[in-house]
């Protein structure tokens, strides 16, 4: 049955191929199942709803991937970044509730669902500059990072400098210290699932020596406190603008970014260019974001880690398939979860941050009119303590750089996105 519908033999795979390429994809960003809860608890979400929401969201919407956009081996879940900015960003710098930011969530994510069907998606794809998109991308990592060092207590508050070195005879960060480690030194050795292999090894110690708390492996799945409790009435606010904006730019060009890397690796990119039913992985992922959003997490995207699958043959759906079933399997570990202690769950957001930084070769350095803006974006986002902020700044400064430059013949959606973003300063 499944050979029939996922077609094994034209894409050259088989089952026991496809099965390998899902543990494997799985194994590289389980991750999520730790750190999406403990960052959107530091907004105020409940810890244990959000972590039933992310497994149920990442399952769903890898199975609709697996049925839909069949042709494409990946993972979805809950994205690493954007979960920040829902907690740091617009819960507790701009103090809405929860309910209020899945409600900006549910609206980003029909947005981008709108777009998907429309030409504008392709419009949209091919209007943003590559070293701006980099640039971004390098930031939303340096403002993980900040965030990764405030939760592994590698920084502390001081009254002249704001930051400082934090304690480093706290024996819980050495261990956290000595799980970034490991987690540099597996990747470097090419064993799958570092992150969470560095997470769990290194907690255990903790738990062995005292150091941390067990709470246990398996129990029945925490209740959906967040299920349907988006509220609307703040998302179409006109001061929520550019959150959703922000949220609904992150995943789409996240989202394009992660697809058109997958396409390079599994061969789907055709002789003229094209990649093959891009369309139908954009709806799902858009589509996913709405289902995130209504069961209590916020926006789910398409993993780059999926190109892990990729590489160890996975070529259909099935893929996919396989690491819906596996998210769903980790319901019954919240305990787990529970018991991770916060400075290792730290080291391994810092790594992630490294993740995110190291595209930032191939901004375009030789054109400081290109890598300037990307700069500014990544400097920025991390010392304003906002995602939303760094984008702004760095639309605003290209635009304004092509002006007083004579180059004015950029793509239309720059000066919409750069007037919009001074419009969200003055109103701010």
């Amino acid at each position: 049955m499944m050979d029939k519908y996922f077609d094994y033999r034209k894409h050259k795979t088989d089952f026991k191929t496809e099965v390998i390429a899902g543990v494997s994809t799985f194994l590289t960003m389980a991750y999520i199942m730790f750190l999406n809860p403990l960052i959107l608890a530091d907004g105020g979400f409940d810890f244990g709803g959000v972590f039933t929401a992310t497994a149920l969201a990442a399952a769903l919407a890898c199975f609709i991937a697996a049925f839909y956009a069949k042709t494409w081996p990946v993972g979805l879940a809950p994205g690493m970044g954007i979960n920040a900015f829902i907690a740091y960003g617009v819960c507790l710098g701009m103090k809405y509730t929860p309910a209020e930011a899945l409600g900006a969530v549910l609206v980003a994510g029909i947005v981008f669902l709108i777009i998907s069907l429309t030409p504008i998606r392709a419009w949209l794809i091919n209007s943003i500059p590559k070293s701006l998109k980099l640039g971004i991308g390098a930031g939303i990592g340096l403002f993980l990072g900040v965030i990764g060092f405030e939760i592994m207590g590698l920084t502390a508050d001081h009254p002249v400098t704001l930051v400082t070195l934090g304690d480093l005879g706290n024996p819980l960060l050495l261990l956290g210290a000595g799980a970034f480690i490991s987690m540099i030194v597996m990747e470097k050795l090419k064993i799958k699932g570092n992150i969470i292999i560095g997470i769990v090894a290194f907690s255990a110690i903790a738990w062995v020596t005292g150091l941390g708390q067990f709470n246990g492996v398996v129990s029945a799945p925490p209740p959906m406190t967040h299920l349907f409790a988006f509220d609307l009435g703040a998302a179409l606010s006109a001061s929520m603008v550019t959150v959703i904006f922000t949220l609904f730019f992150i995943d789409f060009f996240d989202t394009a970014g992660t697809l058109t890397s997958v396409a390079n690796v599994s061969g789907k990119i055709g002789r003229d260019g094209k990649i093959q039913d891009i369309d139908k992985a954009m709806l799902s992922d858009s589509a996913s974001t709405v289902v995130g959003a209504v069961l209590g997490t916020s926006t789910v995207t398409t993993y780059v880690e999926s190109a892990a699958g990729v590489k160890a043959g996975g070529r259909t759906g099935m893929t996919s398939l396989v690491i819906g079933l596996l998210f769903l399997l980790c319901l019954f570990f919240a305990p787990l979860a529970t018991s991770l202690p916060k400075e290792i769950d730290g080291a391994a957001l810092i790594y992630i941050a490294t993740l995110f930084v190291r595209n930032i070769v191939d901004i375009e350095w030789d054109d400081i009119a290109e890598s300037g803006p990307a700069v500014l974006a990544m400097i920025a986002m991390p010392f304003t303590y906002s995602i939303s902020h760094g984008i702004a700044l760095a639309f605003i400064s290209y635009a304004a750089i092509k002006i007083c430059t004579g180059k004015t013949d950029v793509n239309p959606a720059i000066w919409v996105i750069a007037i919009a973003s001074i419009i969200s300063f003055v109103v701010a």
